[in-house]
Protein backbone atom coordinates (compact mmCIF):
# COMPACT_ATOMS: atom_id res chain seq x y z
CA UNK A 1 0.00 0.00 0.00
CA UNK A 2 1.51 3.24 -0.89
CA UNK A 3 1.18 5.50 2.30
CA UNK A 4 0.65 9.83 1.68
CA UNK A 5 1.00 10.39 5.30
CA UNK A 6 4.60 11.28 5.02
CA UNK A 7 6.49 14.38 3.71
CA UNK A 8 10.03 14.46 2.28
CA UNK A 9 11.04 16.03 6.16
CA UNK A 10 9.22 13.01 7.15
CA UNK A 11 11.19 10.40 5.51
CA UNK A 12 14.87 12.25 6.15
CA UNK A 13 14.01 11.79 9.33
CA UNK A 14 13.20 8.18 9.19
CA UNK A 15 16.28 7.57 7.50
CA UNK A 16 18.32 9.61 10.46
CA UNK A 17 16.34 7.32 12.97
CA UNK A 18 17.17 3.95 11.32
CA UNK A 19 20.68 4.75 10.92
CA UNK A 20 20.77 5.59 14.58
CA UNK A 21 19.22 2.47 14.98
CA UNK A 22 21.90 0.46 12.91
CA UNK A 23 24.42 2.46 15.08
CA UNK A 24 23.36 2.51 18.52
CA UNK A 25 20.81 -0.18 18.90
CA UNK A 26 20.90 -3.28 17.17
CA UNK A 27 24.43 -4.35 17.49
CA UNK A 28 23.77 -3.89 21.29
CA UNK A 29 20.04 -5.48 21.73
CA UNK A 30 21.34 -9.04 22.52
CA UNK A 31 23.27 -7.71 25.51
CA UNK A 32 20.98 -5.49 27.03
CA UNK A 33 18.34 -8.56 26.04
CA UNK A 34 21.29 -10.09 28.70
CA UNK A 35 21.42 -7.60 30.98
CA UNK A 36 17.41 -6.86 31.56
CA UNK A 37 18.23 -2.80 30.83
CA UNK A 38 18.43 -0.20 28.38
CA UNK A 39 22.33 1.49 28.95
CA UNK A 40 21.34 5.31 30.11
CA UNK A 41 23.96 6.59 27.64
CA UNK A 42 21.98 5.28 25.06
CA UNK A 43 19.19 7.43 26.03
CA UNK A 44 21.25 10.48 26.06
CA UNK A 45 22.64 9.69 22.92
CA UNK A 46 19.11 9.62 21.48
CA UNK A 47 18.41 12.93 22.66
CA UNK A 48 21.48 14.48 21.46
CA UNK A 49 20.11 13.55 18.31
CA UNK A 50 16.82 14.89 18.58
CA UNK A 51 14.51 11.38 18.71
CA UNK A 52 12.75 11.96 22.42
CA UNK A 53 9.74 14.16 22.84
CA UNK A 54 10.28 15.43 18.86
CA UNK A 55 6.53 17.41 19.37
CA UNK A 56 7.87 19.23 22.25
CA UNK A 57 8.25 23.12 21.44
CA UNK A 58 11.46 24.46 21.31
CA UNK A 59 11.60 26.32 24.47
CA UNK A 60 11.82 23.38 26.42
CA UNK A 61 14.52 21.70 23.96
CA UNK A 62 12.16 19.96 21.42
CA UNK A 63 11.83 20.58 17.93
CA UNK A 64 7.89 20.96 17.63
CA UNK A 65 7.18 18.46 15.18
CA UNK A 66 4.39 16.99 14.14
CA UNK A 67 2.45 13.33 15.46
CA UNK A 68 4.18 11.66 12.19
CA UNK A 69 7.76 11.89 13.92
CA UNK A 70 6.41 9.79 16.71
CA UNK A 71 4.50 7.70 14.41
CA UNK A 72 7.98 7.24 12.03
CA UNK A 73 10.13 6.46 15.81
CA UNK A 74 7.80 3.63 17.16
CA UNK A 75 7.98 2.28 13.57
CA UNK A 76 10.85 1.90 12.97
CA UNK A 77 11.82 0.57 16.19
CA UNK A 78 9.08 -2.50 15.86
CA UNK A 79 10.53 -3.10 12.36
CA UNK A 80 14.23 -4.31 14.20
CA UNK A 81 13.24 -5.79 17.11
CA UNK A 82 14.36 -2.95 19.21
CA UNK A 83 11.43 -3.60 22.49
CA UNK A 84 13.76 -2.86 25.02
CA UNK A 85 14.55 0.87 24.62
CA UNK A 86 11.30 2.41 25.07
CA UNK A 87 11.22 5.75 23.10
CA UNK A 88 7.43 5.77 22.64
CA UNK A 89 6.36 5.36 26.21
CA UNK A 90 8.80 7.81 27.22
CA UNK A 91 8.43 10.46 24.85
CA UNK A 92 4.38 9.76 23.33
CA UNK A 93 2.72 7.98 26.47
CA UNK A 94 4.63 9.83 29.71
CA UNK A 95 5.65 13.18 28.94
CA UNK A 96 2.87 14.07 27.80
CA UNK A 97 0.89 13.99 31.59
CA UNK A 98 3.61 16.90 32.20
CA UNK A 99 2.86 19.00 29.41
CA UNK A 100 -0.77 18.67 29.15
CA UNK A 101 -1.28 18.93 33.29
CA UNK A 102 1.75 20.34 34.37
CA UNK A 103 2.50 23.79 35.66
CA UNK A 104 4.86 26.34 34.06
CA UNK A 105 7.37 25.49 36.53
CA UNK A 106 6.89 22.14 36.78
CA UNK A 107 7.62 22.09 32.87
CA UNK A 108 10.65 23.98 32.94
CA UNK A 109 11.45 21.71 35.62
CA UNK A 110 11.53 18.40 34.33
CA UNK A 111 10.77 18.51 30.29
CA UNK A 112 13.92 19.78 29.40
CA UNK A 113 15.79 16.39 30.78
CA UNK A 114 12.93 14.56 29.13
CA UNK A 115 14.53 15.78 25.65
CA UNK A 116 17.73 15.77 26.42
CA UNK A 117 17.65 11.95 27.78
CA UNK A 118 19.29 12.92 30.86
CA UNK A 119 15.70 12.20 33.10
CA UNK A 120 14.14 9.22 31.95
CA UNK A 121 9.94 9.34 32.65
CA UNK A 122 7.49 5.78 33.48
CA UNK A 123 4.10 5.65 34.68
CA UNK A 124 2.91 3.62 38.02
CA UNK A 125 -0.75 2.59 37.81
CA UNK A 126 -0.85 -1.05 38.02
CA UNK A 127 -0.67 -2.70 41.49
CA UNK A 128 -0.24 -6.24 42.23
CA UNK A 129 -4.25 -6.35 43.11
CA UNK A 130 -5.52 -3.51 40.50
CA UNK A 131 -4.57 -3.59 36.47
CA UNK A 132 -7.23 -2.30 34.35
CA UNK A 133 -9.77 -1.64 37.08
CA UNK A 134 -8.13 1.99 38.27
CA UNK A 135 -10.82 2.40 40.69
CA UNK A 136 -9.40 -0.12 43.02
CA UNK A 137 -5.99 1.70 43.58
CA UNK A 138 -4.50 1.05 46.79
CA UNK A 139 -1.78 3.27 47.02
CA UNK A 140 -2.37 6.43 49.17
CA UNK A 141 -1.02 9.67 49.18
CA UNK A 142 -2.02 11.56 52.00
CA UNK A 143 -1.67 15.49 52.54
CA UNK A 144 0.34 16.57 55.81
CA UNK A 145 2.66 19.43 56.85
CA UNK A 146 3.09 20.79 52.69
CA UNK A 147 3.66 17.59 51.34
CA UNK A 148 2.21 14.16 50.13
CA UNK A 149 2.95 10.66 51.71
CA UNK A 150 2.72 8.26 49.49
CA UNK A 151 2.34 4.19 50.82
CA UNK A 152 1.74 1.33 48.40
CA UNK A 153 3.35 -0.61 46.03
CA UNK A 154 3.45 -0.81 42.04
CA UNK A 155 4.09 -3.44 39.39
CA UNK A 156 4.91 -4.11 35.93
CA UNK A 157 6.62 -0.70 35.37
CA UNK A 158 8.22 -0.50 32.47
CA UNK A 159 11.18 1.48 32.73
CA UNK A 160 10.60 1.15 36.32
CA UNK A 161 14.72 0.82 37.44
CA UNK A 162 16.04 3.39 35.16
CA UNK A 163 13.37 5.79 35.15
CA UNK A 164 14.18 9.28 37.39
CA UNK A 165 10.71 10.66 37.39
CA UNK A 166 7.82 8.33 37.55
CA UNK A 167 4.25 9.77 37.58
CA UNK A 168 1.78 7.31 40.14
CA UNK A 169 -1.86 7.20 40.25
CA UNK A 170 -2.52 7.41 44.09
CA UNK A 171 -5.79 7.73 46.17
CA UNK A 172 -5.56 11.31 47.82
CA UNK A 173 -9.02 10.95 49.42
CA UNK A 174 -9.25 6.97 50.42
CA UNK A 175 -13.46 7.61 51.06
CA UNK A 176 -14.45 9.46 47.46
CA UNK A 177 -17.71 8.30 46.00
CA UNK A 178 -17.36 7.04 43.41
CA UNK A 179 -13.74 5.73 44.08
CA UNK A 180 -12.25 6.70 40.91
CA UNK A 181 -13.08 10.60 41.91
CA UNK A 182 -10.61 10.27 44.35
CA UNK A 183 -7.65 9.27 42.33
CA UNK A 184 -4.46 11.76 41.88
CA UNK A 185 -1.47 11.77 39.92
CA UNK A 186 1.86 12.54 41.75
CA UNK A 187 5.41 13.28 40.24
CA UNK A 188 8.18 10.76 42.53
CA UNK A 189 11.85 12.14 41.65
CA UNK A 190 14.12 9.31 41.68
CA UNK A 191 15.39 10.98 45.05
CA UNK A 192 12.35 10.97 47.17
CA UNK A 193 12.66 9.74 50.40
CA UNK A 194 10.94 6.75 50.78
CA UNK A 195 10.98 5.64 47.14
CA UNK A 196 12.42 2.19 46.82
CA UNK A 197 12.89 -0.11 43.65
CA UNK A 198 11.72 -3.30 44.19
CA UNK A 199 13.07 -6.76 41.99
CA UNK A 200 13.38 -6.29 38.27
CA UNK A 201 10.71 -8.85 36.65
CA UNK A 202 11.49 -11.61 34.59
CA UNK A 203 9.15 -11.77 31.64
CA UNK A 204 8.47 -13.61 28.85
CA UNK A 205 9.41 -11.75 25.92
CA UNK A 206 10.75 -7.41 26.14
CA UNK A 207 13.74 -8.71 27.70
CA UNK A 208 15.69 -5.66 27.38
CA UNK A 209 13.15 -3.55 28.63
CA UNK A 210 13.43 -2.85 32.37
CA UNK A 211 10.10 -3.93 34.56
CA UNK A 212 10.27 -3.58 37.92
CA UNK A 213 8.15 -3.34 41.05
CA UNK A 214 8.10 0.17 42.97
CA UNK A 215 7.86 0.37 46.80
CA UNK A 216 6.48 3.91 48.61
CA UNK A 217 6.73 3.30 52.23
CA UNK A 218 5.94 7.04 53.51
CA UNK A 219 7.55 8.89 50.56
CA UNK A 220 7.63 12.02 50.95
CA UNK A 221 6.97 14.22 48.04
CA UNK A 222 6.37 18.03 47.79
CA UNK A 223 2.94 19.18 47.56
CA UNK A 224 3.80 21.09 44.53
CA UNK A 225 4.68 17.88 42.52
CA UNK A 226 0.78 17.62 42.36
CA UNK A 227 0.16 16.96 38.72
CA UNK A 228 -3.15 19.16 37.97
CA UNK A 229 -5.54 18.75 39.92
CA UNK A 230 -6.37 16.66 43.25
CA UNK A 231 -8.96 14.20 42.42
CA UNK A 232 -8.64 14.19 38.81
CA UNK A 233 -6.21 11.77 38.13
CA UNK A 234 -8.89 9.51 36.46
CA UNK A 235 -9.48 11.89 34.16
CA UNK A 236 -6.43 12.41 33.34
CA UNK A 237 -5.83 9.18 32.60
CA UNK A 238 -8.73 8.84 30.58
CA UNK A 239 -7.97 11.44 28.32
CA UNK A 240 -4.41 10.37 27.62
CA UNK A 241 -5.39 6.71 26.56
CA UNK A 242 -6.57 7.44 23.25
CA UNK A 243 -2.75 8.63 21.75
CA UNK A 244 -1.36 5.89 24.20
CA UNK A 245 -3.47 2.64 22.92
CA UNK A 246 -2.89 4.06 19.04
CA UNK A 247 1.06 3.64 19.72
CA UNK A 248 0.25 0.65 20.64
CA UNK A 249 -1.34 -0.26 17.55
CA UNK A 250 1.33 1.55 15.30
CA UNK A 251 4.03 -0.29 16.84
CA UNK A 252 2.24 -3.78 16.55
CA UNK A 253 1.27 -2.84 12.39
CA UNK A 254 4.68 -1.94 11.88
CA UNK A 255 6.41 -5.72 13.58
CA UNK A 256 3.60 -7.79 11.68
CA UNK A 257 4.77 -6.05 7.96
CA UNK A 258 8.36 -7.28 9.49
CA UNK A 259 7.51 -10.58 10.18
CA UNK A 260 5.71 -11.04 6.63
CA UNK A 261 8.63 -9.30 5.00
CA UNK A 262 11.10 -11.84 6.90
CA UNK A 263 8.77 -14.49 6.34
CA UNK A 264 8.18 -14.07 2.66
CA UNK A 265 12.15 -13.88 1.88
CA UNK A 266 12.57 -17.33 3.83
CA UNK A 267 9.84 -19.11 2.28
CA UNK A 268 11.74 -18.06 -1.09
CA UNK A 269 14.75 -19.73 0.28
CA UNK A 270 13.74 -22.77 2.23
CA UNK A 271 13.77 -25.99 -0.11
CA UNK A 272 11.72 -28.84 0.70
CA UNK A 273 10.49 -31.55 -2.18
CA UNK A 274 12.02 -30.23 -4.48
CA UNK A 275 11.46 -26.89 -4.79
CA UNK A 276 10.71 -23.60 -2.23
CA UNK A 277 7.85 -24.20 0.12
CA UNK A 278 6.85 -20.63 -1.11
CA UNK A 279 5.61 -22.94 -4.34
CA UNK A 280 3.02 -24.86 -2.02
CA UNK A 281 -0.69 -24.00 -2.29
CA UNK A 282 -0.50 -24.13 1.62
CA UNK A 283 2.33 -21.66 1.85
CA UNK A 284 0.37 -19.30 -0.77
CA UNK A 285 -2.66 -19.62 0.57
CA UNK A 286 -1.83 -19.00 4.33
CA UNK A 287 0.60 -16.17 3.85
CA UNK A 288 -2.22 -14.08 1.33
CA UNK A 289 -4.47 -14.70 3.90
CA UNK A 290 -1.86 -12.58 6.56
CA UNK A 291 -0.96 -10.02 3.92
CA UNK A 292 -4.43 -9.22 3.67
CA UNK A 293 -5.43 -8.67 7.54
CA UNK A 294 -2.16 -6.83 7.00
CA UNK A 295 -3.34 -4.96 4.66
CA UNK A 296 -6.98 -4.17 6.43
CA UNK A 297 -4.79 -3.13 9.68
CA UNK A 298 -2.46 -0.55 7.69
CA UNK A 299 -5.42 1.28 6.39
CA UNK A 300 -7.70 1.69 9.73
CA UNK A 301 -4.18 2.71 11.58
CA UNK A 302 -3.38 5.35 9.37
CA UNK A 303 -6.59 6.65 9.11
CA UNK A 304 -6.70 7.13 12.59
CA UNK A 305 -3.30 8.51 12.63
CA UNK A 306 -4.78 10.92 11.01
CA UNK A 307 -7.64 11.77 12.95
CA UNK A 308 -5.89 12.05 16.09
CA UNK A 309 -3.56 14.62 14.05
CA UNK A 310 -7.12 16.35 13.18
CA UNK A 311 -7.91 16.65 16.93
CA UNK A 312 -10.80 14.21 16.80
CA UNK A 313 -12.21 12.02 19.67
CA UNK A 314 -11.42 8.30 18.44
CA UNK A 315 -11.60 6.49 21.86
CA UNK A 316 -13.67 3.96 20.64
CA UNK A 317 -11.54 3.43 16.78
CA UNK A 318 -8.44 3.18 19.31
CA UNK A 319 -9.92 0.90 21.10
CA UNK A 320 -10.78 -1.14 18.16
CA UNK A 321 -7.13 -0.45 17.12
CA UNK A 322 -5.67 -1.58 20.04
CA UNK A 323 -7.63 -4.69 20.05
CA UNK A 324 -7.84 -5.75 16.54
CA UNK A 325 -4.01 -4.79 15.54
CA UNK A 326 -2.94 -6.80 18.44
CA UNK A 327 -4.79 -9.77 18.16
CA UNK A 328 -3.73 -10.10 14.62
CA UNK A 329 -0.34 -9.49 15.13
CA UNK A 330 -0.12 -12.13 17.17
CA UNK A 331 -1.55 -14.35 14.40
CA UNK A 332 0.53 -12.88 12.45
CA UNK A 333 3.87 -14.21 13.93
CA UNK A 334 2.26 -17.61 14.88
CA UNK A 335 1.37 -18.20 11.27
CA UNK A 336 4.53 -17.29 10.03
CA UNK A 337 6.73 -19.14 12.45
CA UNK A 338 5.32 -22.59 11.09
CA UNK A 339 6.84 -21.81 7.99
CA UNK A 340 10.10 -21.62 9.67
CA UNK A 341 10.03 -25.46 11.10
CA UNK A 342 12.34 -25.85 13.75
CA UNK A 343 14.65 -23.30 13.16
CA UNK A 344 11.31 -20.74 14.35
CA UNK A 345 11.62 -22.09 17.67
CA UNK A 346 15.52 -21.10 18.53
CA UNK A 347 15.86 -17.84 19.67
CA UNK A 348 18.58 -16.88 17.06
CA UNK A 349 15.76 -16.37 15.00
CA UNK A 350 14.23 -12.92 14.85
CA UNK A 351 11.06 -14.83 14.49
CA UNK A 352 11.52 -16.34 17.66
CA UNK A 353 11.75 -13.06 19.81
CA UNK A 354 8.64 -11.81 17.84
CA UNK A 355 6.65 -14.71 18.69
CA UNK A 356 8.03 -14.15 22.74
CA UNK A 357 7.38 -10.42 22.06
CA UNK A 358 4.13 -10.24 20.25
CA UNK A 359 2.17 -12.04 23.59
CA UNK A 360 2.07 -8.63 25.98
CA UNK A 361 0.57 -6.58 23.09
CA UNK A 362 -3.15 -7.98 23.90
CA UNK A 363 -2.23 -7.43 27.53
CA UNK A 364 -0.94 -3.87 28.51
CA UNK A 365 -1.96 -0.31 27.96
CA UNK A 366 -5.72 -2.30 27.91
CA UNK A 367 -6.69 -5.78 27.65
CA UNK A 368 -8.36 -6.79 24.34
CA UNK A 369 -11.01 -7.75 26.62
CA UNK A 370 -11.09 -4.05 28.41
CA UNK A 371 -11.06 -2.58 24.67
CA UNK A 372 -14.18 -4.64 23.77
CA UNK A 373 -15.74 -3.61 26.97
CA UNK A 374 -15.43 0.26 25.97
CA UNK A 375 -16.19 -0.13 22.24
CA UNK A 376 -19.24 -1.71 23.47
CA UNK A 377 -20.28 1.11 25.98
CA UNK A 378 -19.29 3.63 23.18
CA UNK A 379 -21.70 1.62 21.45
CA UNK A 380 -24.60 2.52 23.98
CA UNK A 381 -24.77 -1.05 24.89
Amino acid sequence: MQRRLFTEDHEIFRDAFRKFQEKEVTPNHAQWEKQGIVPREVWRKAGEQGFLCTWMPEEYGGSNADFLYSVIIAEEAARVGNHGFALSLHSDIVAPYIWSFGTEEQKKRWLPGCVSGEKILAVAMTEPGAGSDLASLRTTAIRRNGSYVINGQKTFISNGLLSDIVIVAAKTDPNAQPAHSGVSLLVVEREAKGFKRGRRLEKMGLHAQDTAELLFEDCVVPQQNLLGEEGAGFVYLMQKLQQERLMCAVGAQAASEKVLDDTMVYVKERVAFGKPISKFQNTRFKLAEVATEIEVGRAFVDKLIREHMAGEEIIKETCMAKYWITETHKKVVDECLQFFGGYGYMLEYPIAKAYLDARVQTIFAGTTEIMKEVIGRRMGL
